[in-house]
């Protein structure tokens, strides 16, 4: 994402259009000289009332909501840049011209990655770096994909209290940090339970998980069930029992606690594979959806926002940060597809090396995948099934009169 810092933009040889988001109160109290005030919501709305013969410089209070913006318009084309800091930091520029001196550039702006090793060697606490990563060095790849994700797919509404499902493992320890941004930095419009499920872990795996939420600041409820335990006689797919009776059983703890959703971590590379898993080994065209009513638990239902983050950016979070977690904890094995291993010989780790052999011949495959379950053409379908009603396609063939 591109930004732009308060010294560049008031160049004179500066010729980008700087567009001031801020309410049009704020804007008429002070803005930056030659700014154009547009409604965040109007943008957000109509791309057409945005200039396009010129670069686009996007100005609000912090940085924040500008960032989030860009990340949108770059995905769609616009050169468009975040006036870096914001508002407040231009009022900082004009008091330290005030005041005769030039202001310090920040280490952040020259080298992020030595500023990340800077800040952790002068003890900032882990759980902050981790925080600002998110929001500074990953926010196109983390945050702008789980704030599109939550509101394209319409995941949290007014009054929800959503059980934030976690695992132990990067994806969901992640979310689980996404989601205490979305509520420090967005409309508190939603209430938060960090609920964790012990299924009977090996003291090592429990462990990890009660530390890493110790150190990211996530104040976890957690309740054990015997789950391992009761499919632990079960020859024939304990892994299927095993996936289905934990969302039973976090569906039921988290209406216990007065929620209406439970959020899961599953990611964009869950879902190609799912969708490739099913048509290779399932004979079937489905995909992740992602959100779903319950079947079993009235009033509830389960949210994915993560659907849209690539897995490569979240070891790259967890790498970064050096975190972490644990990986596939089932007591029994560590390839398990159903919980998520992808360890040598599970029918997800085939289809996620095919993914990437494929991908190495043409990047565009991958997103090709995750968009065949969005452009199904139903008059070149065979069959398919609807609220577990079939379908088949000589039902309307006579009355078509569909010619080739």
């Amino acid at each position: 994402m591109k930004r732009i810092t308060i010294e560049d933009l008031l160049r004179k040889d500066n010729t980008c259009v700087v567009i001031d988001m801020r309410s049009q109160e704020d804007y008429k109290k002070g803005t930056i000289p030659g700014a154009v005030h547009m409604d965040l919501a109007g943008i957000r709305e109509s791309r057409e009332i945005l200039p396009k013969d010129r670069p686009l410089c996007f100005l609000c209070h912090t940085g924040d909501e500008s960032d989030e913006l860009v990340c949108e318009l770059e995905e769609e084309g616009f050169d468009a840049a975040s006036v870096a800091g914001g508002y407040r930091e231009y009022l900082r520029v004009q008091l330290q011209r005030a005041l005769g001196s030039t202001p310090n550039t920040k280490k952040e702006d020259q080298n992020p990655e030595q500023a990340c090793v800077s800040h952790t060697k002068n003890a900032l606490c882990l759980a902050d770096a981790a925080e600002r990563s998110i929001i500074k060095k990953f926010r196109r790849e983390l945050w702008c994909r789980f704030t599109k994700a939550v509101q394209e797919y319409e995941l949290i509404q007014d009054g929800d209290r959503i059980a934030v499902c976690i695992s132990g493992g990067k994806d969901s320890m992640l979310m689980a940090k996404l989601f205490q941004e979305l509520y420090r930095h967005g409309k508190r419009n939603f209430e938060l339970v960090f609920l964790v499920m012990n299924p009977g872990y090996n003291d090592a795996n429990y462990q990890r998980i009660l530390d890493n939420a110790k150190l990211l600041n996530v104040p976890i409820t957690v309740f054990r069930s015997e789950i391992f335990n009761i499919v632990a006689s079960e020859e024939n797919s304990p892994c299927y029992l095993c996936a289905r009776m934990r969302r039973g059983y976090l569906y039921s703890k988290a209406k216990e606690l007065g929620c209406n959703k439970i959020a899961l971590g599953h990611h964009y590379d869950d879902v190609i594979e799912t969708i490739l898993m099913g048509m290779l080994y399932g004979g079937q065209m489905q995909t992740m959806m992602p959100k779903l009513h319950s079947n079993h638990f009235e009033g509830m239902e389960l949210i994915r926002p993560m659907y849209l983050i690539r897995e490569k950016d979240i070891i790259h979070w967890a790498e970064y940060n050096d975190l972490h977690f644990i990986q596939c904890a089932c007591r029994f094995t560590e390839n398990c597809a159903s919980c998520g291993g992808t360890g040598k010989g599970s029918k997800r780790a085939e289809i996620k090396h095919l993914i990437a052999f494929l991908a190495e011949r043409d990047p565009v495959i991958e997103s090709n995948i995750f968009r065949s379950a969005e452009n199904v053409n139903l008059n070149t379908i065979i069959g398919w099934k609807k609220d577990g009603k079939r379908y088949h396609f000589l039902d309307e063939y006579e009355t078509k009169q569909k010619y080739d």
